[in-house]
């Protein structure tokens, strides 16, 4: 299997393999960064107390919280069918979410850090019987180790960014050995999918953005009454899934605001909660009130701006504003996805960069169904008129809510693609019932 292996991925393996006894390190760093549950730093060894399910077990790897939810109706289609899924990922937040959003029958493990020890720990406990990786996280240690124990592996939701594509075709050699591992790439677009047959993909299918599928977000309703409460009668906007630079400039976006709508609250929910304290000790230096959710306040009149660290309640607050603003995207970390906000009947406003999801808010705002501001004074403008204009407002609702629905149907075309592995594993099952 080595001497198969391009010299970038030996040299990576051999060097992987020496740094284990460096590991203790790297864990105790992360622990201190609050980065690894120290009750379960095991799982990055390959090491766990659960035990494996009888019978055919679909694993599915994503790396965070975006590609966990964007798998969850598909793990809800494949329990429909009695298979038992072993969901892994590689953040904190992301097991917290999976712990919130699915059935306590599936089983949740951190993936093992990319060395061949802990990867053939893994592989040996769990011995799944289909891979499915979801975008673009690809390890190669667990790639090769998968291909040589005969693990059917597919790439699903699979994603190459503008700029990973340019980086990988430098190391053209290296990503084809990996790629070619994986039976079938699912692409979430033509463009992905182009890169993915360019990089050494040999069986590309287009089947769309699972994240288009996604179901709008769960909401406790007792909290949300509390908060609608607490709010009646003020204008609301969120500011969803903020990155660092973006908050001072919300914050001189609300002071403008503030100016004609007097009672406004802004709500800002930053995509890590653990930079709720920084956040607002940035909005108290600018002069404006801030409450913290994580110390379980909850705005008062005299709140301007609301910081929402906690995780998993993005549903509440999108039920509570009917203008929402797309993160990521006034500084190049990418955009996030608006999905969700949209399910829930909130018109969309964002930044420039939005390259981790072109297509997406290409066809939203050729069609209305979202806008882009890229300077604060045109978000100033452009919330302030959605805020004056509830008719303007929902016709982009309107609008975006029909762009969703014809990119929609990733799912059916995902688990048609899926179908054959699927009913092997379904034959699996019926011989050890037999």
């Amino acid at each position: 299997m080595a001497s198969s292996l391009p010299l970038t991925l030996r040299v990576y393996r051999t060097l992987s393999a020496a740094a284990v006894p460096l590991t203790p390190v790297l864990f105790k760093r992360r622990l201190r960064q609050g980065k690894e549950d120290p009750a379960r730093i095991n799982e990055r060894r390959g090491v766990t107390g659960d035990v494996r399910p009888h019978g055919p077990l679909v694993w599915i790897h994503g790396a965070s919280v975006g590609e966990v939810l964007a798998a969850a109706a598909l793990i809800e289609k494949l329990r429909a069918l009695n298979l038992r899924i072993l969901l892994t990922s590689g953040t904190v937040t992301s097991a917290e979410i999976a712990a919130k959003r699915f059935a306590a029958d599936v089983i949740h493990q951190y993936v093992p850090y990319d060395s061949p020890r802990y990867v053939a720990r893994f592989l040996d406990h769990w011995q799944p019987s289909l891979a499915l990786f979801i975008e673009s996280d690809l390890w190669p240690n667990m790639i090769v180790a998968g291909a040589a124990r005969r693990l059917p592996m597919v790439l699903i939701n699979g994603r190459m960014s503008h700029r990973s594509f340019p980086r990988w075709r430098r190391f053209s050699g290296t990503i084809e050995a990996l790629l070619a591992r994986f039976e079938v790439c699912l692409a979430q677009s033509d463009t992905d999918a182009e890169r993915f047959a360019a990089l050494g993909s040999r069986n590309v299918v287009t089947t769309g953005n699972l994240k288009l599928d996604v179901q709008a977000p769960p909401a406790d309703n007792a909290r949300l009454e509390r908060l609608m409460a607490v709010t009646r009668g003020r204008p609301v906007i969120v500011a969803a899934s903020t990155h660092p630079g973006e908050e001072e400039i919300l914050a001189e976006v609300h002071r403008e605001l503030a100016g004609y709508f007097p009672q406004l609250l802004t709500v800002i929910v930053p995509r890590h909660p653990s930079r709720g304290e920084a956040i607002a000790r940035l909005i108290a230096a600018s002069s404006l009130h801030a409450s913290l959710r994580s110390h379980e306040d909850l705005p008062t009149a005299t709140s301007d701006i609301y910081v929402a660290d906690t995780m998993g309640e993005l549903g509440l607050f999108y039920r509570l504003a009917p203008v929402v603003f797309m993160g990521g995207s006034l500084v190049e970390h990418g955009g996030q996805n608006p999905i969700e906000a949209i399910k829930l009947g909130a018109a969309i406003v964002h930044g420039p960069h939005v390259f981790n999801f072109t297509d997406v808010y290409d066809a939203l705002d050729a069609a209305g169904g979202a806008k882009q501001a890229g300077t604060p004074q045109a978000l100033v403008k452009q919330i302030g008129q959605w805020l004056a204009d509830p008719v303007a407002r929902q016709a982009s609702v309107d609008a975006a809510g029909h762009v969703v629905d014809q990119l929609g149907g990733a799912l059916e075309r995902t688990l048609s693609a899926l179908e054959p592995y699927l009913l092997q594993l379904r034959l699996e099952m019926g011989a050890a019932n037999a």
